[in-house]
């Protein structure tokens, strides 16, 4: 008896970790698992050998259905729609020079206060 309910405790272990796989098929798998072993329970209580194996066989069929169903969605990663998109530059781009000698020089910008401009 004591064996009996080491090995359930056992794969009961197994049972709940693989339910929380996340793809459809491990989702499936599991809810075989954990569908199979209530199953079962319950099966055996009621009716014995026979009935182990009917409620075994209808839960494992019902938690695979069930655990493929409530599959999560997969997590959406990046910018949602709460972010805006970049903004245009508002100013042109400063011009490329080829050679330092073609940059305008300080005196084409410095302010003339002579009367004669």
């Amino acid at each position: 008896m004591r064996k009996t309910s080491l090995k359930l405790a056992a794969v009961g272990l197994v049972a709940l970790g693989l339910g929380a796989c996340n793809t459809p098929g491990d989702r499936a798998l599991g809810g075989a698992a954990i569908g199979g072993l209530a199953g079962a329970g319950i099966g055996g209580l009621a009716g014995g050998g026979r009935g182990a194996l009917i409620g075994g066989l209808a839960g494992a069929g019902t938690g695979a259905i069930i655990g493929a169903a409530t599959t999560p969605a997969r997590p959406v990663y990046g910018p949602g729609p709460y972010y805006a998109p970049r903004p245009v530059a508002a100013y042109p781009a400063p011009p490329v020079y080829r050679d330092w000698r073609e940059q305008p020089s300080y005196d084409d910008y410095r302010p003339r206060y002579r009367a004669g401009y």
